[in-house]
């Protein structure tokens, strides 16, 4: 790399990663002085300074005041300019691609499986790779190498060697997320997604509420002859979904996040948000679920404690 064009690639990083070129040159002087010290033998408390000419591009370096003139010190000087230059770009490559993914933190990305490692799933993003640890897997969930997938960006920070972005198949809000690519009417917010409550692999429940008298909200998320919804669940490989009518009555609510199961009546305790609810001898197992799962979705979808009874009991 001669002079003329370490400051043509100087000027080219300024431009192109925007990274600022007077830290650029500081960063080629202080690197080169430290390299010529580990060749030339001078005191510790000799100073070496080196400049770089910002017209020219030419390094000289001074050893106590005396400049330092040898064929070695030019190829000295070249080399750990590159390798300056070099580290660079790579920390500014580093840079675009942590702060293209903190902005979608939150938001739904797609990739395909790369690897598999102690647990963890590692997904090719294209530019870069996440990871989806095993607490953040679906233990339903089956893949293989190659498969395409669409994930939850969870947390993005910055490591020694790069960003670390960190995936989830298992957040409430990957399926939240999902309704929003599928539904057109949540994406323009005629649609509002109240609540979710997720038992992952197995069942989601959702709250959706119309701010438009004519577009029935669970008809939307639905979608003709149920496809919108199929979408999602073949996404999830097969979590069942329950969409519920949000209501502002809190009895009516409740009914519709315990359906399919039929309430005959429903006291409430306002000050604790406590709901017990008489249900018949033939809707009990229906009501509570398979281990609990329906009333404890329930439960979690209303934010309300419900307990479930026979008139019996």
């Amino acid at each position: 790399m001669d002079h003329i064009e370490l400051m043509t690639i100087l000027d080219q990083l300024e431009r192109d990663k925007g990274i600022n070129k007077d830290i650029l040159i500081e960063a080629v002087e202080s690197a080169v002085a430290s390299a010529a010290r580990k060749v030339w033998t001078v005191g510790e408390e000799e100073e070496i300074e080196v400049t770089l000419d910002r017209k020219t591009g030419k390094i000289t370096a001074f050893a106590d005041g005396h400049e330092i003139r040898s064929s070695e010190f030019g190829r000295i000087a070249a080399q750990t300019a590159k390798q300056v230059v070099i580290q660079k770009i790579r920390e500014a490559e580093k840079d675009v691609i942590f702060n293209e993914f903190k902005g979608r933190e939150g938001q739904i990305v797609s990739g395909s499986i790369y690897r598999f490692e102690r647990g963890n799933i590692i997904v090719d993003l294209g530019k870069t790779e996440g990871i989806i640890p095993k607490n953040e897997q679906s233990p339903k969930e089956e893949f293989k190498q190659g498969d395409r997938v669409k994930v939850y960006v969870l947390e993005v920070s910055r490591e020694m060697k790069g960003p670390q972005i960190i995936l989830s198949r298992a957040h409430p809000f990957l399926v939240k997320r999902l309704f929003e690519l599928e539904v057109p009417e949540i994406y323009e917010n005629i649609v509002e997604i109240k609540s979710i409550a997720r038992s992952v692999g197995d069942r989601t429940k959702i709250a959706v509420f119309s701010k438009d008298d004519r577009v029935d909200c669970v008809g939307a998320c639905v979608g003709m002859r149920g496809a919108r919804v199929k979408n999602i669940v073949l996404e999830l490989q097969g979590e069942k979904i329950d969409i519920v009518r949000w209501a502002d009555d809190i009895k009516e609510y409740i009914q519709a996040a315990l359906s399919p199961a039929e309430i005959s009546q429903i006291q409430l305790n306002y000050d604790e948000r406590v709901a017990n609810l008489i249900v018949g001898e033939d809707q009990l197992s229906l009501a509570i679920g398979k281990r609990g799962q329906n009333v404890r979705l329930a439960s979690e979808l209303v934010g309300w404690e419900l307990n479930i009874y026979t008139a019996e009991q």
